[in-house]
């Protein structure tokens, strides 16, 4: 189950802040009644949930598959020109899923036409477009010039593609020229690579003297471009491609000793109660909260958050005083109604079952922290729960997880952190250690930047569960 906001905005009816005024004017029924409490919590299969009386479909992720044109750059918005999802949703506005926040998974250049997944599925993105993953990628290439064969060796061997980087073997053959060629074309090869450097497929080219005069991507992964499919056009994913997808689905947890999760945003959905409390709580003293007062705080321990709220603001209470007040302020939320991340108690079963050695590392209280795991019924899942008060320094220095891994008599480099926040992703690759980044809505670094500095990408724990060997 999920939060009524958390659905509405999924389902694109707009931001967080745009749908909590959709609820307050009365225009969303649950079960055919209204309902204007942002927290409720609704079954995403089985609820009927409306808007102004239209009926919603819950799809937890959006999926197109676009015949790029030339003439469109590959982003979601872009101030230099037109972008695919601008000519998509030009072309579509009534579709709700368009009205998502969409990204494409992968880069094509301004000039390149073809096969482009739009989403807002990072999980999968991730999978996709990791350099680790080494995933499939096939081009159609239209060239000024022939290829002797010793170049064509060359290219298949990989090649110095300048700027001291050299591409990864490849495959390539010879293929018919489109009807629509290119007027200065003379030869056409589909190239199949397996990472995606800037130009690539051009500088490949270009370092055995030919220029590329057409390219258009014809799959990725297991994914191909239908002939059906005109240029400009799309469709959504089926559901044979969804499959076809899953099996990219990674073992995480292979080579493992220990899993190291973060508490708040992270194993827990918890974030929503710190808004209220922080409104609550300045209130007190005639103070209206900073809406970048979340982003100023992340990573630091509860002491360095007390420290950081009494000399911004000039509590009169003491430190201690501080966390006291906030940990009353929370604890019943946290006790009775904050939940574990979907997926969370599958996983921490199927780590269990491989004997792992599970510890948690959070900037959270430890009153909080024992708190909301045993009220989950999880005290005996965890060999150690460390708080950045115990450590001194907060994230992102690696000092917490590293303070873990000796607890849990556990290797570093054979460590696996979940984190949902940058500083948290920047203190787990400091200590020597694999991370998976959890998608979590009351984070404010955007999704695309957690997936460049994590190793992983999951919108929820059960993504992981076909890769681990889970039942």
């Amino acid at each position: 189950m999920i939060r009524l906001d958390r659905y509405l905005c999924e389902m694109g009816e707009g931001t967080r802040s745009e749908v909590k005024e959709i609820l307050r004017k009365g225009r969303v029924c649950v079960d055919g009644v209204v309902e204007k409490n942002p927290a409720r919590k609704v079954e995403e299969e089985s609820a009927r949930v409306s808007v102004d009386g239209r009926e919603l479909r819950y799809a937890k992720h959006a999926y197109f598959l676009l015949n790029k044109p030339a003439g469109l750059l590959s982003a979601s918005r872009d101030g230099r020109g037109r972008t695919v999802l601008d000519w998509m949703r030009e072309r579509d506005p009534e579709n709700a899923l368009l009205k998502r926040e969409l990204f494409p998974a992968g880069r094509l250049d301004k000039d390149t036409e073809g096969l482009l997944l739009v989403t807002d599925d990072g999980a999968l993105a991730h999978r996709l477009l990791s350099p680790a993953r080494h995933v499939e990628k096939t081009y159609y290439v239209e060239t000024d010039g022939a290829l002797p064969a010793g170049d064509c060796e060359r290219l298949r061997e990989g090649v110095d593609i300048g700027e001291g980087e050299r591409s990864r073997p490849a495959k390539l053959r010879e293929a018919e020229r489109l009807e629509r060629c290119a007027p200065d074309s003379s030869a056409a090869y589909l190239l199949t690579i397996t990472e995606g450097k800037y130009h690539q497929v051009k500088r490949m080219m270009q370092s055995v003297g030919r220029r590329v005069t057409y390219l258009r991507r014809i799959s990725m992964g297991p994914l191909s471009l239908d002939e059906s499919l005109g240029t400009g056009e799309f469709r959504p994913l089926t559901q044979e491609d969804l499959s076809s997808l899953a099996v990219l689905t990674p073992d995480m947890l292979a080579g493992v000793e220990a899993v190291i999760f973060d508490l708040d945003g992270t194993l827990v959905d918890s974030m929503w109660v710190w808004p209220g409390i922080d409104v609550e709580y300045l209130k007190r003293f005639g103070i209206t909260l900073d809406e970048r007062l979340q982003g100023d705080v992340d990573g630091m321990s509860f002491t360095e958050t007390a420290v950081y709220f009494k000399e911004r603001f000039g509590i009169p209470d003491s430190v201690e005083q501080i966390m006291e007040t906030w940990n009353r302020m929370a604890e019943e939320k946290y006790l009775h109604e904050v939940s574990l991340k979907k997926g969370a108690r599958a996983f921490i079963e199927v780590c269990l079952k491989r004997k792992l050695k599970l510890g948690i590392a959070t900037s959270n209280s430890r009153r909080l922290a024992e708190g909301v795991i045993g009220a989950q019924g999880l005290s005996e899942a965890f060999s150690c729960i460390l708080t950045g008060c115990e450590v001194g320094k907060g994230k992102p220095a690696p000092d917490i997880y590293l303070a873990a891994a000796r607890r849990l008599g556990a290797d570093p480099a054979r460590c696996l952190v979940f984190e949902d926040i940058e500083p948290g992703i920047v203190a787990g690759k400091a200590a020597g250690m694999r991370v998976c980044a959890v998608k979590d809505d009351w984070c404010q670094t955007p999704g695309e930047r957690l997936r460049q500095l994590a190793d992983y990408y999951i919108d929820d724990y059960a993504q992981l569960l076909s890769g681990t060997g889970a039942e």
